[in-house]
């Protein structure tokens, strides 16, 4: 595939295939197999029998059978979506073939697309091309991948905001206002006698400027990668603390078992939800005590390999019991700087007012009555760090964030040199790195092997 220096593509002569939704038995009434490359249209003519006069227009919907050329034989009732270059997804003739869903029938009519000449697509392929024919900034692209794994509304609404190119005309401003502060001092490097005085100071303030921007970027990432990724969170505690029913509270479900058994839970359980928008993952472990039950240690174990692996803890116990040398050694167990959050449990029985609790509880709640359970919910955010979330609009992914990171970087070294006066081919060392890093987020400096990772994470399909 030859590639220009401004990274489109010069044409491909192979046509790409991939079944573009999610397919499991008896899930789906449609299932839709995209096909997209200059054979396109030809291998949707071999295959697909449209009755009557159906004529074969761009953006028109026909009606008829997939057709197995090779035995005549019927494989599926379908519609064909026939959109030609340069008006489809990729820039490229595009076939899709809408079959019934399922698992049987359309793997049935990819084979018969494969057969035909189509190529198995990779995963990210159909975007990938879209890129690279100038389709879609890097930007988009990658929106378009955060919009297929949302997992939650607040996330879904990020994901739309870069599809809508907010972020890609955001991070041109920037890089164009860098731009024209790097012309204007590498004229004077070359021209300076024939130019009239540069303002230094003005310059200081638009790289300043841009360099605060980029920093505020870099924090919203922050805010983001929690609504992309969501959080895991470890219940821990001491056997018959309460844990499975504060697990089904937040679940809003019944999703363990409880009973007044201590080392009822022998192994981790798990359950998703969403509060505030954010996706968390509950861990509901074993308890940790004593035993020479064989299988309460091995749920056990789980137990410390959560604690290891989750981005935060919350510690449970007994406020009847009050808190024991066992709870603070359980307290001794969490990692080092993962964030913590002390609750009370059983504050009805211990005659408490839930809420607010006293050292060592952060909160009381009642996990029987479900008292309390909002202001758990509250301190569970805020203790993760996830804040607030209404005023953000758009967010940076890791790799965009580690590149805006690295562009702010460069900016502090470029007024570094500003403040220890230097010659002005000083400052341009760092403020083109700076803008490199910007071109880089959307695209417009990047390189093949940068590509292959990005669009190797996206689902087959797309």
């Amino acid at each position: 595939m030859a590639q220009n220096a401004a990274g489109t593509a010069e044409g491909w002569t192979d046509t790409i295939a991939a079944v573009a939704t999610a397919v499991a038995p008896g899930q789906g009434s449609v299932a839709i197999v995209r096909i997209s490359g200059p054979g396109a249209l030809a291998i949707g003519r071999a295959l697909f029998a449209a009755p009557g006069q159906q004529v074969w227009e761009s953006h028109r919907v026909l009606y008829g059978h997939v057709v197995d050329p090779a035995s005549g034989e019927r494989v599926d009732e379908a519609l064909l979506l026939l959109m030609r270059a340069p008006r489809s997804f990729t820039r490229e003739d595009v076939v899709e073939l809408h079959c019934h869903g399922g698992v049987v029938a359309v793997r049935r009519v990819l084979e018969l697309v494969l057969a035909a000449g189509a190529r198995r697509a990779q995963p990210g392929e159909f975007s990938q091309r879209a890129f690279l024919n100038g389709r879609l900034d890097l930007t988009r692209a990658e929106a378009i991948g955060e919009m297929v794994t949302a997992r939650s509304r607040r996330a879904a609404q990020l994901a739309m905001a870069g599809i809508d190119g907010g972020l890609q005309r955001r991070l041109t401003d920037l890089r164009g206002r860098l731009l024209d502060q790097l012309a204007e001092l590498e004229a004077r490097v070359d021209f300076e006698e024939d130019l009239p005085p540069l303002d230094g100071a003005a310059v200081v303030a638009a790289l300043a400027a841009v360099r605060a921007e980029l920093q505020q970027l870099v924090a919203d990432a922050q805010q983001g990668a929690v609504l992309r990724d969501g959080l895991r969170v470890a219940i821990v505690g001491r056997p018959n603390v309460g844990k499975s029913s504060l697990l089904n509270r937040l679940s809003r479900r019944e999703r363990a078992i409880v009973t007044d058994l201590p080392g009822t839970t022998r192994d981790l359980l798990e359950s998703e939800l969403v509060l505030d928008g954010v996706p968390i993952t509950l861990l509901d472990t074993a308890g940790i005590r004593p035993t020479s039950d064989r299988v309460e240690q091995l749920g056990i174990a789980r137990s410390h390999e959560a604690l290891a692996a989750a981005d935060m803890v919350l510690l449970l116990f007994d406020l009847s019991a009050g808190w024991t040398a066992e709870d603070e050694a359980l307290r001794q167990l969490v990692p080092t700087g993962a964030p913590l959050l002390v609750v009370g449990n059983k504050a009805d029985a211990a005659g408490l007012a839930v809420g607010r609790g006293v050292p060592p509880a952060q909160v009381c709640m009642s996990a029987i009555s479900g008292e309390g359970l909002a202001v758990v919910e509250a301190e569970l955010l805020r203790c993760c760090g996830a804040g607030p979330l209404e005023g953000l609009q758009m967010a940076l992914n890791t790799r965009q964030g580690e590149l805006a990171t690295a562009a702010a970087t460069s900016l502090e070294c470029a007024l570094a040199a500003a403040d220890q006066q230097l010659p002005w081919d000083f400052w341009t060392i760092d403020l083109r790195s700076a803008v490199r890093s910007l071109g880089e987020i959307t695209g417009e400096e990047v390189s093949e092997a940068v590509l292959d990772r990005v669009f190797a994470r996206f689902c087959i399909g797309k």
